[in-house]
Parts: C-alpha cells; structure tokens; sequence
C-alpha cells in the first residue's frame, strides 16, 4: 500500500508538473511571436491615418496645386490644370508688383501680432501664475475663472467680443463714452486703426490663460526650498523672481514662447469670425490674406503657393529658434 501511494504520488508529479508547463505556455506567449512585437504598431494605425488624412495628404495636395495655374477656369477639373512651375511663387515674391507689395504688408502685419500677443499673453500668464503661487482663500476660484477664456470655444468668445466691439450697441463704448467719458465720440473698434487693436486685445484675451496654465504648472517644479533660503538672505520678491523664477522657468518658457508663436501666427478663426470674410488692411493677418487669395479671387494655385512660403518660413523660424535656445541651454 505505501509502495503504492508512493508510486501513486511519485506518477502523479510528472503529471502536475507537465500541467503546470502547459499552463505557464499557454499564459504566456512566446518572445519571438510577431503579434507583441507589431501591436504597439497597430495601437498607432488610427492615429496615423488621422494625421495622414488631416495633415500630410493635404500638405503634399497644397504643395502640387501650388505649380498650377488653378484659377476658377481648372476648378472643378484642377488635376488638369496647366503646370505653371514657379510662375506663383515668382508673383508672391515680386514686391514690385500689387500682389507682392500686399502680401508684405499683410506679412508685416501679421508680425507686429504676433510679436504683441506673445509677449502680452506671456507676461500676462507669468504675473497670473506667480500671484497665485501661493496657497490664500479663494485661489482655486481664481484659478477656474482665469482659465474660462481658454476653455470656452472659440466662436463663442469672438463672437461676444465682436457684439461688444460695436460701434452704436457694444459695451466697450457704452462703458467709456457713456459711463467714463474718457472719449467724446463713439470710435468704430472693427474698421481702421482701432481693428489692429481690436484684434490683439482679442487674441491676447483668448491666449494668455494658456500661458497662465503652463507657468503655473513650471512653478509647482520649483522647491520651495530656494524661495525660503532666499528670504533668510534677505532677497525681495523682485529678487527671488529674477533670480529664482525666471531661471527655473526657462525650458518652460522656450517651449511655451514657440507655441504661442506659432499659434499666433498661424490664427485664423479669430481674425476671420472677427471680421468676417474681409479684414481691414490694418488686421490684414496672412491667414485672412491667403484666404481671400485663395477663395476670394479663386487664384489658387497662388493661394497655395503663399501657403507654402508661409510654412517654409514658420519652419525656418522654428528650426533656428530650437538651435539658439538648445545651444543657449547647453552653454548655461
């Protein structure tokens, strides 16, 4: 009997253990299998698509039509619109000419923009973020209500500020003639000079919460510790912030400033839900400007080519951005 069970429990063993293998093989699957190895592939395929479709595909279309001759005559057969080769990109650059010398100024435009509502969302966001660095009653308050402008949609704030921005109706000259008196006649803020204005005030509105969004989150990375052996060494608030804030915040803000240009630069839902289809020359930003080249005069074939002109100068600009701050961080 105990020859028996031993036998028993000694025939039983190879069996549990021959389980126990087929168990692990079945769990586990085999390293060299190719499905582990291409799934993070196919976790990608959808977004791939996306960005083909959305991005690459109509790039590469922009970039061939900018070699046509495609006006409203090849529209509705472009593929068979004659090849005209440079001849749109000669016409964009002939600052000579009406189309160059408009293009140039709207560029200029677009420029002096850019320049405002980068540095006015920036130091908008930094004085936000730094003011509610520090924990008081109320700042989560602050917090959400700083952020409304990002997070509200883009029509929907442009349009209310278009309502306000009017001549005979809007609050803004309610407020100063009416209420104020600080100007004698109601100013038209969506025609002129004051469109420029009108248009920065805008942009910098709906721009300087992301600022404020990405400071503050830079901020939380900084150790109290400096700030507190700062103000043992008696350092100011100015101090601290100059020696303390604006250093740690760096890579921060390299990264930010670029975006906000880019964003900047490229914007046209604002200027266009603003003003519509044709912005005054003083807010004539490019976007509106290829826009109106494009589906205004149906000259597309230029329109594309101001498009790519525009793209290879963004990149430039990007390009030599990233190589003097990586060059800057490297020598810090």
């Amino acid at each position: 009997m105990q020859e028996g069970s031993a036998g028993g429990a000694g025939g039983d063993a190879p069996g549990l253990a021959g389980a126990a293998t087929a168990a692990r093989g079945v769990a586990r699957p085999r390293v060299g299998s190719r499905w582990p190895r291409a799934f993070p592939y196919v976790l990608l395929l959808p977004a791939l698509v996306a960005e083909l479709a959305v991005h690459i595909v109509p790039m590469f279309v922009g970039t061939w039509m900018s070699f046509l001759q495609l006006t409203q005559r090849h529209i509705r057969h472009w593929g068979k619109a004659p090849f005209a080769g440079l001849a749109n990109y000669r016409i964009a650059v002939d600052f000579s000419s009406p189309v160059g010398v408009e293009l140039l100024r709207s560029f200029a435009v677009t420029v002096a923009v850019s320049v405002l509502v980068v540095g006015g969302s920036w130091l908008l966001g930094t004085a936000a973020a730094v003011a509610l660095q520090r924990p008081f009653r109320g700042r989560s308050a602050l917090r959400t209500l700083f952020l409304v402008p990002f997070a509200m949609p883009i029509f929907t704030g442009v349009i209310t500020w278009s309502f306000m921005l009017q001549r005979d109706t809007g609050i803004v000259n309610t407020v100063l003639v009416d209420q104020l008196g600080l100007v004698q006649e109601r100013p038209f803020w969506l025609l002129g000079d004051n469109s420029f204005v009108s248009l920065v005030v805008v942009a910098i509105w709906r721009t300087w919460p992301f600022a404020f969004l990405t400071v503050t989150a830079g901020l939380q990375a900084i150790p109290s510790d400096l700030y507190e052996a700062a103000s043992v060494d008696g350092a100011g608030p100015w101090t601290r912030f100059r020696s303390i804030t604006l250093p740690m915040l760096r890579p921060v803000n390299q990264v930010l400033l670029l975006v906000l240009f880019l964003w900047s630069f490229n914007d046209f839902t604002t200027p266009y839900t603003l003003f519509g289809r044709a912005a005054p020359p003083e807010a004539d930003v490019i976007a509106i400007h290829i826009y109106q080249a494009s589906f205004i005069t149906w000259n597309f074939g230029l329109g594309s080519a101001m498009s790519v002109l525009l793209v290879g100068f963004l990149l430039v600009v990007t390009t030599g951005y990233l190589l003097i701050t990586g060059r800057s961080a490297r020598h810090a």
